[in-house]
């Protein structure tokens, strides 16, 4: 018991200890980057936003791309921006008890 009492005396005496360093420290916190500025006008668009249709998709301007080159740039050598999709395994349908 007596042990019991003094090791939670020393942990509120270091807690103290703690906190009062913390309260007298100077502590001085740098900016690592320059503050954002607004840009000065709007920027410039290549072309109007497509216009929305009620109860449809979204638009995309310019339409999305694929993934994989057409016909023609794979003829040239280019290579598909991600690998070929792995073989999908089946097994047998689980049996019911």
């Amino acid at each position: 018991m007596l042990l019991a009492g003094a090791m939670v005396a020393a942990g509120l005496a270091l807690s103290g200890l703690s906190l009062v360093q913390i309260k007298t420290s100077h502590s001085e916190v740098a900016q690592a980057t320059q503050p954002l500025q607004a840009p000065s006008g709007p920027a410039p668009q290549d072309s109007a936003p497509a216009e929305s249709k009620p109860g449809g998709a979204r638009p995309t301007t310019p339409a999305p791309e694929p993934a994989h080159p057409d016909v023609q740039a794979q003829k040239e050598g280019a290579k598909s921006a991600l690998p070929p999709a792995p073989a999908e395994k089946m097994a047998p349908p689980i049996e019911d008890k």
